[in-house]
C-alpha cells in the first residue's frame, strides 16, 4: 500500500494554528464566557444574600449570610399581582411576537420578488418610516382620542406588530437566498402564491425567523413604559411595570418620615429588603428570557450572519 502523503500542515490546524496555539486560544475563549456569567450568577447570588451582610460586605458570590427575605417579601404581598402580571406578559409576547411575523413576513416576501409590481413603492414606505416618528404625544392623542385604546391591551399590542428595520432585514434574507427555481418548481405544479410561502420559503426562513422572532418577544416581554401611559387597571399590568412598582413602592417606605420618626417603623425599615430585592426583581424579569434563549440559539446564529460576505 502506498503510504498518504505528508501535508504541509504537519501538526497545524485547517486554520493553519499549532496544536498550542489553538489550546491557548480555547482556554481565552472559555474564560471570556465564564466573565460574561459572572454578572448574572452574582445577581441570583445576591438575591438570595440577606441584606444585612449586603450593607455590611457588599456583592459577593459567596455571601456571609443567606436569606430568602426578598423572595419572602415578593410573594407575600404580591403573589397573586405577580402570577396575573406575569399570564398578561406571556400572552402579550406570544400573540404579539406569532401577528408580528406573520404581518411582517409576507411583507418582506412580496417586497423581495421582482415580479411584484408594487414592490418599489412598498419598500419605500418601509424606508420612509424609519426617518420620522410622530413623537409621544401625538402617538398619546391618537391611541386614546381617535382609537379609544385607553386602559386596552390592545394598545400594547398593536403599535409594536410591525416594524420597518425588521421587514428590511427579512426582504434581505429572501432575496439573498436564491428560491427562483423552487418557487417556479412549485407554480408549475399548481401552489398557489401564499402556500407557496407557508410551505416552501417559511420553513427555509427559520434562521431569519428565529432571530427577528427573538427580537420582537424581547420587545414585548419588557413593555412598561406604554403600561404607565395607558393601563390604569391592575389586572392588564405586564410583569415589567409591577415589578417596577413594588420596587417604588419599597423606596417609598424607606424615604417616608413618618416610619423613620417611630421606633417599630425604624426596625422594619432596617429589616426590609432593598439591594437584595433589587436582585430578585432582576431575577424574575430575566429568567424567562434566559430558559428560552438556548431553544432559539442554533437559529439565532445563524441569523446574525444574514447577508455576510463568504470568503
Amino acid at each position: 500500500m502506498k503510504k498518504q502523503p505528508k501535508t504541509s500542515l504537519g501538526k497545524r490546524g485547517a486554520l493553519g494554528i499549532s496544536t498550542g496555539a489553538n489550546a491557548v486560544i480555547n482556554v481565552i475563549m472559555v474564560l471570556i464566557s465564564l466573565s460574561c456569567l459572572l454578572p448574572i450568577l452574582l445577581i441570583y447570588v445576591s438575591s438570595f444574600t440577606a441584606e444585612s451582610a449586603i450593607r455590611a460586605h457588599g456583592f459577593s458570590l459567596f455571601p456571609k449570610e443567606w436569606s430568602l427575605s426578598a423572595y419572602q417579601m415578593l410573594f407575600e404581598e404580591s403573589l397573586a399581582q405577580i402570577v396575573v402580571s406575569y399570564r398578561n406578559t406571556a400572552v402579550l409576547t406570544v400573540v404579539g411576537t406569532v401577528l408580528s411575523l406573520f404581518i411582517m413576513t409576507m411583507y418582506a416576501y412580496a417586497i423581495s420578488r421582482q415580479v411584484f409590481a408594487a414592490r418599489k413603492a412598498l419598500t419605500f414606505f418601509a424606508y420612509f418610516t424609519m426617518l420620522f416618528s410622530g413623537g409621544l404625544v401625538p402617538s398619546y392623542i391618537v391611541n386614546t382620542t381617535i382609537f379609544g385604546l385607553r386602559d386596552n391591551m390592545l394598545v400594547l399590542l398593536l403599535p409594536s406588530l410591525v416594524g420597518a428595520y425588521n421587514i428590511i432585514v427579512l426582504r434581505t434574507f429572501f432575496s439573498s437566498a436564491d428560491n427562483t427555481p423552487i418557487i417556479e418548481a412549485a407554480k408549475v405544479d399548481g401552489a398557489s402564491e401564499f402556500r407557496i410561502y407557508g410551505q416552501i420559503i417559511l420553513p427555509i426562513s427559520k434562521p431569519a425567523l428565529a432571530t427577528i422572532g427573538l427580537f420582537t418577544a424581547i420587545a414585548y416581554f419588557s413593555k412598561w413604559f406604554e403600561v404607565m401611559l395607558y393601563i390604569d387597571s391592575k389586572s392588564k399590568w405586564t410583569i415589567q411595570y409591577m415589578l417596577q412598582r413594588v420596587m417604588q413602592d419599597i423606596q417609598y417606605l424607606r424615604a417616608n418620615p413618618d416610619l423613620l420618626m417611630s421606633e417599630e417603623g425604624a426596625e422594619m425599615l432596617a429589616n426590609l429588603p432593598n439591594e437584595s430585592a433589587k436582585m430578585a426583581l432582576t431575577v424574575l424579569t430575566m429568567t424567562p428570557v434566559l430558559a428560552f434563549y438556548p431553544y432559539f440559539q442554533k437559529y439565532f446564529v445563524k441569523g446574525l450572519t444574514l447577508g455576510a460576505v463568504k470568503g
